[in-house]
């Protein structure tokens, strides 16, 4: 093969690893060195000394365990090259390298528990809850600093100054590195589930941009469901992770070929993906059968009654509204109120549903919120208010931040806009 065609070939296959394997070999390398900025330069001295040498030596036999190791001693390069050898950069250097592995002893279940460490240690109390969320979606799942602003609706600089202040925050608090004792887990296990939720949120209804969705950051929250189940069998944890295999499972079906939404009430269940349908009721069941139920809990159960029917008409919507009146007695907020309005409407007819919505928004809690909008559009489109409709199909638009979303609710307008044309 010419030297140019291999040279092509490795650079496919190394941005490939650092899809798939970047953040765990940033998550060994912040446990081997300590420190969040130095791991991540040498996490990038890493891939690009792979692109330099595997077009000529070969790819290793475990990319990831080299990647670590190749890693690590560039960062024991890295701090030579930039300090003296003072006492305390002397004792780094000495520890590391003597402590320093090759490839192959790099142990790969460890390597598997650092991310997990990695989520423990975003996620600790001493952390605002901003913090937390902000570094999470930084260090944990790889976004960069402009979509986590963009996650947050803020301003780039006002995020990095956040993530550069919790990584200093962990660093003069000597936050350990690790996975917390049983004693202390339960304590520490709601912000964790919280970030991961909103990881996934992020990964199934993106924050902004071209796309709807963002699958790697919902396997990628999913995956550490499945982590923080096994070290923890919490019912929270069932129900969490219950939940987001039961929104995943729709995936296929959200959208056309070309992208553009599809309601849940319109979706070819046939696509939907029934191996994750009956692994979230069986976790939804298992949760519900513990008799201490929480959130996450109930919203997976609401989801597993969408999973169970088999068309839009045969939804048990009495029994929706039902665990929506649970939800809110167990964790009232403005969101849970607005999807228990819609389905009321479902239930007692569209005009039921927007009397609580409206009442809702007469509050003033979420008039910003995009979804209050558009349920309340829906709901006067199918009472035939027209003008009404536009004007808050309009004002959903003006709060849409995906593309797919301003062309579904472009298509609404128009259709509404016809409509009262020819009448």
């Amino acid at each position: 093969m010419p030297v140019a065609s291999i040279a092509t070939s490795v650079r496919e296959r190394v941005d490939e690893i650092y899809r798939s394997d970047s953040r765990r070999v940033l998550a060994t390398l912040i446990r081997l060195l300590g420190d969040f900025d130095l791991a991540e330069e040498a996490l990038h001295d890493a891939f690009m000394t792979a692109l330099e040498r595997w077009p000529n030596e070969g790819m290793p036999g475990n990319p990831r365990a080299w990647l670590v190791s190749t890693g690590r001693f560039k960062a024991i390069d890295r701090v030579r090259r930039r300090a003296s050898f003072d006492a305390a950069v002397s004792r780094f250097g000495d520890e590391t390298e003597v402590a320093a592995p090759s490839a192959v002893d790099i142990d790969e279940n460890e390597v598997q528990d650092d991310r997990l460490r990695l989520l423990f240690t975003c996620c600790h109390p001493a952390l605002s809850p901003d913090a937390q969320i902000a570094l999470t979606l930084r260090e944990v799942c790889g976004l960069t600093t402009e979509e986590v602003a963009r996650a947050f609706l803020a301003p780039p600089p006002t995020i990095a100054q956040r993530i550069v202040r919790a990584k200093a925050k962990i660093r003069d608090a000597r936050i350990p590195y690790e996975i917390p004792s049983r004693a202390d887990l339960p304590a520490r296990l709601d912000s964790v589930l919280h970030v991961t939720y909103l990881v996934f949120n992020e990964g199934y209804l993106a924050s902004s941009g071209s796309t709807l969705t963002r699958p790697d950051l919902s396997c990628e929250a999913v995956r550490l469901a499945r982590l923080t189940l096994e070290l923890l069998p919490d019912p929270e944890v069932m129900g969490l992770l219950a939940l987001m295999l039961l929104h995943e499972s729709r995936r296929s079906a959200r959208t056309t070929p070309n992208d553009e939404v599809i309601l849940l009430e319109y979706q070819d269940r046939s696509l939907w993906n029934r191996d994750q349908i009956a692994e979230g009721i069986a976790l939804v069941e298992r949760a519900l059968s513990s008799r201490r139920v929480g959130p996450y809990a109930l919203q997976a159960a609401i989801a597993a009654v969408h999973a169970e029917a088999p068309n839009a008409a045969a939804t048990d919507w009495r029994q929706i509204v039902a665990l929506y009146d649970v939800l809110l007695r167990v964790d009232p907020s403005p969101v849970v109120e607005l999807n228990r309005g819609a389905a009321v409407a479902m239930r007692d007819g569209p005009a039921a549903g927007l009397a609580l919505i409206d009442a809702l928004l007469a509050r003033g809690e979420l008039t910003s919120y995009l979804h209050a909008h558009s349920a309340r559009a829906d709901l006067l489109r199918r009472l035939g208010q027209v003008p009404e409709a536009i004007a808050a199909y309009e004002r959903a638009t003006a709060l849409a931040t995906l593309e797919p979303e301003r062309r579904f609710l472009a298509r609404r307008i128009a259709e509404l806009t016809d409509k009262a044309l020819r009448h």
